[in-house]
């Protein structure tokens, strides 16, 4: 495991779904994961990474949560973004000197 890797049932607290429904998921892929050596993705792959919806990405994307940039047209995701952005809602989860 990478340093920034989350586990599974980790994610999925993260996420809010169930652990369970979160591996049928990842077992139910077709295996096609994607270009591992791109550096930046659409809103799509990026979403697609972390199971969850694009509508739900590019909320992320717009209040400023997941950082992008365009390229003419066209609006990615830097792919190191989207580990940066799990480990902060990990320590957020974590983080015991803000009141409830």
């Amino acid at each position: 495991m990478h340093s920034n890797d989350l586990p599974v049932a980790q994610i999925a607290r993260l996420l809010g779904v169930p652990e369970d429904d979160l591996r049928t998921l990842i077992a139910a892929r077709d295996g096609s994961h994607g270009d591992p050596t791109l550096v930046a993705l659409t809103v799509a792959e990026a979403a697609r990474r972390i199971g969850i919806s694009r509508t739900k990405m590019y909320e992320y994307v717009s209040s400023g949560q997941i950082p992008s940039v365009k390229i003419g047209s066209l609006r990615r995701i830097p792919a190191e973004a989207l580990g940066s952005f799990l480990a902060r809602q990990a320590g957020d989860a974590f983080d015991f000197t803000t009141a409830a």
